[in-house]
């Protein structure tokens, strides 16, 4: 398994990425976009997120397995040392901690770039994320409920928190989005 910086190619990176996150649009309330977005969607996105934050996938021989990425968490001025991180495992790569590896790799990232704090919402019930964030050292911090309706029912979103710096002190300016210096090779 490699993981790398995702490049916003529509065929490639864009398509895997699309690949794995539409299932988790269409069949669950994980995710809580009403549509999936297609490989070209995904490469914009791709292209936008990674000027400022972090955008990794892991690929295997059988293509990309796993996607993570790092956000804004609001626009305001005064959040821009947080930051929002999602990640997606294809099912063929779930189970395997995947999902740790990915965030191995963006949380030192994120921390390196000058981020204080990493928040990530977990729409419930989600056993496996809620596992995978705390696993991570993710301390849950609260819960929206019934923030969205999807599917005919209403959802929470949990949210949860990891410090990135242990004492942040007065922030510094952000680095623009720090980058692997080389491909990552899991055993």
């Amino acid at each position: 398994m490699l993981i790398r910086h995702a490049e916003p190619d529509p065929g490639g990176d864009g398509a895997g990425c699309a690949a794995i996150y539409a299932p988790f649009v269409e069949h669950t309330g994980i995710s809580f976009e009403s549509e999936a977005p297609d490989g070209a969607e995904f490469a914009r996105r791709i292209e936008r997120l990674s000027a400022t934050h972090a955008f990794l996938v892991a690929e295997d021989e059988q293509g990309l397995a796993g996607f993570a990425y790092a956000s804004p968490h609001r626009e305001r001025a005064a959040y821009r040392w947080s930051t929002e991180v999602s990640v997606y495992c294809d099912p063929r790569a779930q189970g395997r901690g995947l999902g740790r590896a990915l965030y191995g790799q963006l949380l030192p990232l994120l921390a390196r770039q000058g981020m204080c704090t990493a928040l990530a919402g977990v729409a419930l019930p989600n056993p496996a994320s809620v596992a995978l964030h705390q696993a991570c050292g993710f301390k849950p911090i609260g819960v929206y409920h019934q923030i969205g309706f999807k599917l005919g029912q209403w959802l929470d979103v949990g949210w949860w928190e990891l410090p990135l710096q242990r004492e942040p002190g007065p922030p510094r300016e952000l680095t623009p989005a720090v980058r692997l210096t080389e491909p990552v090779q899991l055993d």
